[in-house]
C-alpha cells in the first residue's frame, strides 16, 4: 500500500509547494501537473496519466484539494469513480478518506461547485474585457 500526492497547478508562475507543505512529505511517490489547466480532463494530463498508470489497489491518493483533479464536474467524478472502481482511497485535505455513497455524493456537489465556479470566472474577465476594450475605444485607457 503507497502513499501517494497528486499536486497541480494552473500556470508556470504558481508552485506546487504550498499543496506540498499542506499536505506534508512522507509520500511514497508524488504525481505532478504545473501549468496544466484543470480544464484539461485529468486523463489527459501528464502527470496524473503515470499516476493513473502507478497507482494500485490499496493506495491512497491524497490531494490538497478536489478541484486539483480538475474543474470540469463530470471528469471529476469520473475520476474519482475511477480511483475507487481499482481500490484507491482518495483523501482530501479537510474532508478526509473519500468512500461511495456520501462520499461520491460529496464529490459531485463540490466539483459541480468548482466547475460553476469556473464558468463565473470566465463570464467576470470576459466582461472585464468588453468594458476595457469599450474604454479604450471612447477614452484610450482601459479605466479612469
Amino acid at each position: 500500500m503507497s502513499r501517494v500526492a497528486y499536486f497541480r497547478v494552473s500556470t508556470e508562475a504558481q508552485s506546487i509547494e504550498a499543496q506540498r507543505k499542506a499536505l506534508g512529505d512522507s509520500f511514497d511517490r508524488e504525481f505532478t501537473d504545473e501549468g496544466v489547466s484543470g480544464a484539461i480532463l485529468a486523463a489527459d494530463r501528464p502527470g496524473f496519466a503515470k499516476l493513473l498508470d502507478y497507482i494500485r489497489e490499496g493506495d491512497t491518493l491524497y490531494v490538497y484539494a478536489l478541484d486539483r483533479l480538475g474543474r470540469d464536474a463530470l471528469d471529476v467524478q469520473a475520476t474519482v469513480r475511477k480511483l475507487l472502481n481499482r481500490g484507491v482511497t482518495l483523501d482530501v485535505k479537510g474532508l478526509g478518506p473519500i468512500g461511495r455513497g456520501v462520499g461520491e455524493l460529496i464529490v459531485a456537489v463540490l466539483a459541480q461547485m468548482a466547475d460553476m465556479e469556473r464558468q463565473r470566472i470566465k463570464e467576470r474577465c470576459d466582461s472585464g474585457r468588453v468594458a476595457a476594450r469599450a474604454s479604450i475605444e471612447a477614452t484610450g485607457l482601459t479605466h479612469r
